[in-house]
């Protein structure tokens, strides 16, 4: 009964409001300043992304352009150093502009213009670094570059499971079925015929419309006799 009265009693109500009260004002400073605080990192956060990423993104673009040209001509030294009349190369824009999608594309294209220049460290260098994307067949393509950057450097088990990952994340009849032929092929030089065997029976039952696949019960008889 003296409890029920107590907790229905006007004098600890007010005892209860006032020191509910002092606890707001005590904290009430370092409240506010939390939520400026929040104010300010969401603000500042479309601030950046509207007023300097998106500029930075789209002078990135039209900078990477002059250079997937110079690449496609095969003149690979100014795709990757500049031309000296306004485009300054892929590897000055992968330093500016790392952190947008034509500086992460141009560490793809510094990495494939070293290893067509048969500089296959460099290449690895670029080619590593590079920040796979969800595309279907520039990130399989990158991955299998880098596959056989790690082959040409004679790193075969490197090579190897690159380029299956490669075949893996593509997982079409256009890319699979070309890195499923060089990484078996790899296996091969070095007496794997088991795991060579996985590869060409893979073109076998799963890409039935490549173009390897006209040819590749030639594979599979060549690592059975």
């Amino acid at each position: 009964m003296t409890s029920k009265k107590m907790q229905h009693d006007p004098l600890n109500v007010e005892q209860t409001l006032s020191s509910s009260e002092a606890l707001i004002d005590k904290y009430k400073k370092p409240i506010m300043y939390a939520f400026i605080a929040i104010i300010i990192l969401v603000g500042g956060y479309f601030l950046y992304k509207n007023f300097v990423s998106k500029p930075r993104e789209a002078k990135a673009d039209q900078l990477i352009f002059k250079g997937q040209q110079y690449f496609a001509s095969d003149n690979y030294e100014k795709a990757l150093n500049g031309d000296g009349q306004g485009f300054p190369g892929f590897l000055q824009i992968a330093r500016e502009y790392g952190r947008t999608k034509s500086g992460n594309l141009s560490r793809l294209y510094a990495g494939l213009s070293y290893a067509k220049m048969n500089k296959f460290q460099e290449a690895i260098a670029y080619l590593e670094d590079f920040k796979n994307c969800d595309d279907t067949m520039v990130s399989p393509a990158a991955i299998g570059a880098l596959g056989n950057c790690y082959a040409e450097l004679n790193q075969l088990d490197k090579a190897t499971s690159t380029l299956l990952e490669a075949a893996k994340k593509a997982n079409n009849n256009c890319l699979s079925p070309l890195y499923l032929i060089q990484a078996g092929e790899i296996f091969e030089s070095q007496g794997k015929n088991e795991q060579a065997l996985d590869c060409y029976r893979e073109i076998k039952t799963k890409f039935i419309n490549s173009m390897q696949y006209a040819e590749i019960d030639k594979y599979i008889e060549r690592v059975n006799k």
